[in-house]
């Protein structure tokens, strides 16, 4: 089977194709230790559960900074103590074999002005009213704010977090790093021509200027920690919490171009069936809407990821569309899931109302396969 043959992503020798996709799952502590966002110790016994000799695993989307996030129970990486306790995460999926990536995440206009040390409105590429849920803040649920439109010198500010969030990954173990561009967080609402559409600096207005901050941010961490270690993921046809661009395929498309000299580990994207974490409200048609014209143009390992059952998954890497398949919710619900789709054993159900619920219930419960028919 294609998802079973050897695969060299950057730095990792891979020694199979099924990917543990980015999975947001909000345990960790709000506040602990005099911290905020910290990684807790069953977070280690999930991602543990979940790795494989050989396999990748791309962590949940870790906040880079107090105002990138969306949530108080998002695990972050921007402190110490956040480096400590993720290094137990790292521990154990290297225990087992398996490789890890931290997801770099910044929410942008998804955040609350709650978060911010300063008190300031959410930060965004333009000013707008953000779509979306409520904002879980230290102060309970609150409604989406209208953003406020960076300076270009608070562009450069966030490049450099970047980077040294992807150094702070690094030094908690973890193989290398995914740069989350896609889902209309603060990347994305640089890139969709309908959000960034005030900017009259080089952030802005054209095409050109629309992709530059995700080309210059996956350059920076380049530089920082090694192309092989970089990797980077959008949603080109995505429309959660609002975003939306006139012309997909070609403003993807001249981002993947752009991307091609830096030789990254890999580009991640997100097939246009799902919204967020959640499958579109109206499925496009596959024929006339899909990923295959960035396939074209991308020259490096591509990544996708979307609703794949076991024979779609193979049968995208089987007709090169793609190298690697990333899987979220089936790998929370099934712990061994590479091994599930290998041997041709059923899926466990996944339960959407345990995604983000606090405790261990649908987190750390689930069984493997072998578990569950044991004599």
């Amino acid at each position: 089977m294609a998802l079973f043959e050897p695969l060299r992503v950057g730095a990792f020798a891979l020694k199979h194709r099924v990917v543990m996709a980015p999975l947001t799952r909000y345990r960790a502590a709000a506040h602990e230790a005099g911290d905020e966002s910290v990684p807790t110790a069953i977070m280690a016994t999930y991602y543990g559960q979940r790795a494989s000799s050989g396999g990748l695993i791309v962590s949940e989307a870790s906040p880079i900074c107090p105002e990138g996030r969306p949530n108080i129970a998002a695990p972050a990486i921007y402190t110490r103590l956040h480096v400590e306790r993720w290094r137990a995460v790292t521990d154990a999926v290297h225990a087992k074999g398996g490789f890890i990536v931290q997801q770099l995440w910044h929410v942008g206009g998804s955040s609350h002005s709650l978060f911010d040390p300063k008190g300031r409105a959410p930060p965004s590429s333009a000013s707008f009213q953000m779509e979306g849920n409520p904002v879980n803040t230290p102060e309970g649920p609150k409604p989406r704010q209208v953003t406020r439109m960076l300076s270009t010198d608070e562009v450069q500010e966030l490049i450099q977090q970047y980077v040294d969030a992807a150094k702070r990954a690094i030094e908690a173990g973890f193989d290398g790093v995914e740069i989350h561009g896609a889902n209309g967080y603060i990347l994305d609402q640089f890139i969709n021509d309908q959000i960034n559409n005030q900017r009259t600096d080089q952030y802005g207005g054209s095409l050109e200027n629309r992709i530059r901050l995700p080309v210059e941010v996956a350059a920076a961490v380049a530089a920082a920690i090694g192309a092989d270690r970089t990797g980077i993921r959008f949603s080109p046809y995505g429309s959660f919490q609002g975003m939306k661009d006139s012309n997909p395929v070609a403003t993807w498309s001249a981002l993947l171009e752009k991307l091609n000299p830096l030789e990254l580990a890999y580009v991640h994207l997100v097939e246009p069936r799902i919204a967020g974490g959640w499958d579109a409200t109206v499925a496009p048609d596959a024929d006339v809407i899909n990923l295959k014209p960035f396939r074209e143009v991308y020259r490096g390992v591509l990544i996708v990821a979307g609703g794949h059952t076991a024979e779609s998954g193979a049968a995208a890497v089987g007709n090169g569309q793609a190298d690697a398949v990333a899987y979220g919710r089936y790998f929370i619900s099934n712990p061994d899931l590479p091994a599930r789709i290998q041997h041709g054993h059923a899926f466990t159900p996944y339960n959407r109302a345990t995604f983000y619920t606090p405790d261990g219930v649908g987190y750390t419960d689930y069984k493997t396969w072998n578990e569950e028919h044991q004599a």
